[in-house]
Order: C-alpha cells, then structure tokens, then sequence
C-alpha cells in the first residue's frame, strides 16, 4: 500500500481545508490514500476546542476556526504541511498509532541532522530542548482521517508571538535552520513524506503479521 502523493506549493488555507474535507465525505472504500504537501500563506487555525483569549492581540492575519482538534496554531511559508488522508482501517491505525507515527516521522528526520528531539504525552508535537518544532492535529469522520502536521522549517516566528501555541502560554517554538539544518525545504518535504509513508507501512506489516 503506497498513498498518493501531491505536492501542491504555496496554497491558501481555506479552500484546502474545503478539499480535505471533500475527498473525505465522498470517498468509499476503493478511494486510494493520499498525502497533501503544502505551505500556506500567514493563516491562524482555531481547532474545535479552541478558546478565543490564546490569540493575545488582534493582528492583519485572519483567523480560521476549522474541525480539527487542539487550539489555536500558525501556519506560513517556510512550513511544510503534510495532510494526510487516509483510511485509518485500511491501515489498522488507532488514532493514537497514527499520532506516533507522525511524531516520529518528525523525530527520525531531525535525528539525520544529529538533532535529539521527542513528543510529549501531554501536548502533541515534536520538541527539541522544549520548543516546539512541529504540531499536529487530525479530524476523524467515518473512519477516515485529515488534516496533519506542519513543521517549521525556515519561516517568520514572530506570529507565535501573538498566540499562546496549541493552548500553552509562553510555549516555544523553534525551526529547522534554528537548528542549523540547512537543507532545502524540497529535500526535507521528500524526507518527511518517505518518513511517514515508511512508517505506516512499517506498521501495517506489524498489524499483518
């Protein structure tokens, strides 16, 4: 089982997030697995949860309140953001499952860099020395699964400034070129994807067996 994969540039927020949401309702059984990769132009997401007082200030970037879980996060150019949909019983995933295999796609990409990273029970994502390099977040509906991660490659950090980040006040975030990782934003996208996919295989052949 390989997912499809589209790499689609620079794209706005909304009208993927309508797509997402599209391909979901309308595929069936037979529909093939994709995975999404983009950057946004300077997009607040508000999850289902989401509280209005962790957007410390009102700013020119708009704030979209969407149907995945978690609070509010940043989304701009230099961040890959990787959707994935995918048939969570095709793949025999819990949600949990697929979580950790997003935390470590991230996790096994940095560590190629010679950068220690890890999750947290508590908070989803990936960190490095406590600042968050990358968020997730997912909508389930009949079984199947979107939305995804974004991580923070070579980007404006200023408007995590204006945000409590996934709810935690005084979070901090950090990037890849912080890190000194210097490869191009292409080559870290192609690695992530291979990671994600490797890692569903990995577990499916786990679930098989």
């Amino acid at each position: 089982m390989h997912p499809v994969v589209h790499s689609l540039g620079l794209v706005e927020y909304l009208p993927t997030w309508q797509a997402m949401k599209k391909f979901t309702e309308e595929r069936t059984a037979d529909t093939r697995d994709e995975i999404w990769l983009v950057q946004h132009p300077p997009t607040f997401t508000q999850g289902l949860a989401g509280l209005p007082e962790h957007l410390l200030q009102s700013t020119g970037i708009p704030v979209i309140r969407i149907d995945r879980g978690g609070q509010i996060t940043y989304h701009g150019p230099g961040q890959i953001v990787a959707y994935l949909l995918l048939d969570l019983r095709r793949w025999k995933l819990t949600v949990r499952e697929l979580v950790s295999v997003m935390e470590q796609a991230v996790i096994d990409l940095l560590a190629d860099y010679d950068i220690k990273a890890k999750s947290r029970s508590d908070a989803p994502g990936v960190y490095v020395n406590d600042a968050k390099i990358a968020s997730l977040g997912l909508k389930i509906k009949h079984g199947c699964c979107y939305h995804g991660l974004a991580l923070n490659v070579d980007m404006n950090l200023s408007p995590y400034k204006l945000i409590n980040p996934c709810g935690y006040a005084g979070l901090r975030v950090t990037q890849c070129v912080e890190l000194g990782i210097t490869a191009s934003i292409n080559e870290l996208q192609a690695e992530l994807t291979q990671n994600l996919i490797h890692g569903l295989q990995h577990h499916f052949g786990k679930k098989a067996g």
